[in-house]
């Protein structure tokens, strides 16, 4: 993963591990598996932010494999949770920007202080990584401090960045952007939107027509729309997602702040209500804390 590997994601849900799943851990330490021990697994999901619904699937589903295979051993039953969890990850999953194209244009969508504008250089990190030449591009013109907060990241991880003044037209920049990166030979445009979640409907015009000026000039643009949610809201995020997935055609979820969240249950919950695919989890502060999302890898680290 050119250094951006399981070990990123095992240090980024520590936190997490260290909670609620070393007590989930800790009930497969016991000598047998009783009713108690399901109770007390479905309690510790739902605290985890797993959710009631999908918690209840999960006890459902590994209790049915455990009748099939007639495991008894708690470390058995461990592991068949563990493969639940992996294949309940697994569902939506897809690989990133699939396809070769010469120009590759990225929406970049989420409210305000959910780790979006991090979240957009420690991606143009990943692209750099991978060899890539990215241009990024401030459409989110509505606050100045998005514009000047972007700029300094750029600079940190020394990509060039495409901006027009405050209260400027997000579509202007996203035109001029497209056109930069075509002559300078980028092939990978990464798009910073508005996080007005208060303003739906101005925020829907808004990222429609920002769409539809990247499709006019590049093929099928934009080929990603990420959503940056915030691990550290639990649930209140799948609320968020629900309403830009409705305005915005998110494709896919990168899950920021994980290091800072003791509850990275709701990752289980992304994909089965959202129908959506994680793709990135940022890990921490530093631009290289990032790792591509991995469904047994995230478990296992869970577990670890």
């Amino acid at each position: 993963m050119l250094g951006f590997g399981r070990n990123k994601l095992d240090n980024g849900v520590a936190r997490t591990r260290q909670s609620v799943f070393s007590r989930i851990a800790n009930l497969f330490h016991a000598s047998e598996i009783t009713e108690d021990t399901w109770e007390e697994l479905e309690m510790l999901l739902i605290q985890a932010d797993v959710g009631i619904e999908i918690t209840e699937s999960i006890i459902a589903q590994v209790r049915e494999k455990v009748a099939q295979t007639g495991s008894k051993h708690p470390e058995q039953v461990r592991d068949l949770l563990k493969e639940t969890l992996v294949e309940l990850l697994e569902e939506n999953q897809r690989a990133y920007l699939e396809g070769e194209r010469l120009l590759n244009v990225v929406l970049v969508v989420g409210v305000n202080g959910s780790g979006k504008t991090t979240s957009i250089a420690k991606l143009a990190r990943y692209h750099q990584q991978r060899g890539d030449r990215v241009l990024l591009a401030a459409a989110d013109t509505f606050r100045a401090a998005a514009i000047d907060q972007l700029r300094i990241w750029a600079e940190r991880v020394g990509v060039d960045l495409i901006a027009h003044q405050p209260g400027a037209d997000p579509g202007a920049v996203v035109f001029d952007a497209i056109r930069a990166a075509q002559s300078r030979g980028a092939n990978v445009l990464l798009i910073d939107t508005a996080g007005r979640l208060h303003t739906r409907h101005n925020l829907m015009q808004e990222l429609a027509k920002i769409s539809s000026i990247a499709r006019k000039q590049v093929h099928r643009a934009p080929h990603e729309t990420l959503l940056v949610l915030d691990a550290t809201t639990g649930q209140n995020a799948l609320t968020q997602a629900k309403a830009f997935g409705e305005t915005a055609g998110v494709t896919g979820v990168v899950l920021a702040k994980l290091d800072s969240s003791a509850k990275g249950g709701m990752v289980f919950a992304i994909g089965r209500e959202l129908g959506l695919p994680v793709m990135f989890v940022a890990t921490g502060e530093q631009p290289d804390d990032w790792a591509p999302f991995d469904p047994a890898a995230f478990v296992d680290a869970l577990f670890a």
